[in-house]
């Protein structure tokens, strides 16, 4: 959406359309790949510090983003609900349900502290090794604490992004990400007194960022005039029910997909660590690598669902269907390119993230499956943010049930550990990931598939 808002009367060209989408899309990726660097910096670092502190990593890091994501998810599904109010002109109504929407982050911030502080079931479930969960436990420990801020900058993240004003958000982000560094590296490796914290140190940097990007944001809410019209520093409502009951009927599904989505992720870590630190070692790599892969279609999901919800709430919907099909044609464009070169520079990618030879090796194996994946999580991924914006939850949590938990992640399993079918055992991450790529791609034709649907529905005008 542009930083000004277009006008519902001076519908814009398809040329146009495309350049509003993609000037939003491209601002979100700059801050997403600022906030991506955080996984790529604590990688680096950890590597370099032991080959078990960034084994601890993978763990660690996996069952913090399933929590963290899957409660995200439920924030960032309110996007729909304050675009629509920006395209129908209700600026007076942005700042009660924004007020509204802070019980609903206090709630999740309740659960996500909960799940990072007691994860033990879940390391014992998964058959996380003894002395490889001493270390994961202090740095969940950490991020525990780091979680409140993180949401919340994601519900002023959403805010933003709502309205079509998301260049303050990527501002923060990157200009965090030169704190972010020097304090991983310091706090990981110790020194002027300190003493090395090893894959804790990652969570402890991550801690500070998270609590200075907080305290900026509300700087800007009230410093910054663009948020006056929607007079959101006024006296806390109480708890309006009904509203808060509509933002649990959309959020909660999404929020559930996404926790189904990023679960099976976290799994497939956790299994992969039975095979050796190694092993976890390259998974690591390899999924840090997919992180960082989508963060563009995940920006070009929030562009093309603010801009779909936008024509939505001005009455067109016309425009709507327009918006929603011009933003998938980019990103299969895009996905093919990227595919295509991480396919062909998988070993001098692997490389860039540690030295020893071993883990550069299955790292690179994996890399080429993660390509492969890649094709398919960048088109489902921007389908489910369009979906939500013709309020389509339920659906896409099922089909993400069925398939991620089903196919992706229970077949990979059964494939390296047990064998499948007729299928010899293959005792390598990449079963994990050869079995995630094809759920994925099946999860992607279903939700194209939805939104045909759904668009044709839809009135020319």
């Amino acid at each position: 959406m542009p930083e000004t808002g277009a006008s519902p009367l001076l519908p814009p060209s398809r040329a146009a359309e495309l350049r509003t989408i993609g000037s939003h899309a491209g601002v979100v990726l700059v801050g997403q790949l600022a906030v991506m660097a955080f996984g790529v910096t604590d990688t680096v670092v950890a590597g370099r510090y032991s080959e078990t502190a960034l084994a601890a990593l993978a763990v660690g890091t996996a069952v913090y983003i399933s929590v963290y994501v899957g409660l995200m998810g439920i924030l960032q599904a309110l996007l729909p609900v304050w675009a629509e109010l920006h395209g129908s002109r209700r600026n007076a109504a942005v700042g009660p349900s924004v007020r509204q929407s802070l019980y609903l982050c206090a709630a999740t911030i309740v659960v996500g502290m909960v799940a990072l502080l007691s994860p033990g079931p879940l390391l014992n479930a998964a058959g996380v090794p003894a002395e490889l969960q001493v270390e994961v436990r202090r740095y969940l420990a950490v991020l525990a604490w780091a979680l409140p801020p993180a949401l919340l900058f994601r519900l002023y993240s959403t805010l933003n992004q709502s309205l079509g004003k998301p260049r303050l958000v990527s501002a923060l982000q990157i200009g965090s990400l030169g704190l972010k560094i020097p304090l991983s590296v310091w706090f990981t490796f110790g020194g002027a007194g300190l003493p090395a914290q090893g894959a804790a140190g990652c969570a402890w940097a991550t801690l500070v960022v998270n609590y200075a990007l907080l305290g900026f944001a509300l700087w800007l809410l009230l410093t910054q005039g663009f948020y006056r019209p929607y007079a959101l520093w006024r006296r806390m409502e109480r708890p309006d029910w009904p509203q808060l009951g509509a933002f649990l009927r959309l959020g909660i599904p999404a929020g559930l997909a996404v926790l189904v989505e990023v679960s099976s992720f976290t799994f497939m870590a956790l299994f992969i660590s039975r095979m050796g630190t190694t092993a976890a070692a390259g998974h690591q790599i390899a999924s840090n690598m997919a992180a960082v892969l989508y963060m563009v279609p995940l920006a070009l999901g929030i562009a093309t669902s603010a801009r779909t919800s936008y024509w939505l709430g001005a009455g067109q919907p016309g425009l709507a269907r327009r918006a929603t099909w011009l933003g998938l044609g980019s990103t299969m464009a895009l996905a093919a390119v990227m595919a295509t070169a991480l396919a062909l520079l998988a070993r001098p990618i692997a490389a860039l993230y540690v030295s020893q030879p071993a883990i550069i090796a299955v790292a690179a194996g994996l890399l080429v499956w993660v390509a492969l994946y890649h094709l398919g999580d960048a088109v489902q991924a921007v389908s489910l943010f369009v979906l939500r914006s013709y309020r389509i939850t339920l659906s896409p949590l099922l089909i993400y049930g069925v398939f991620l938990w089903g196919l992706g992640l229970t077949g990979g399993y059964r494939w390296a550990f047990h064998g499948l079918g007729g299928v010899p055992r293959w005792a390598d991450p990449g079963a994990f990931w050869l079995a995630s790529a094809g759920s994925l791609g099946l999860v992607a034709l279903l939700f194209l598939a939805l939104l045909v649907r759904v668009t044709r529905r839809l009135p020319a005008r």
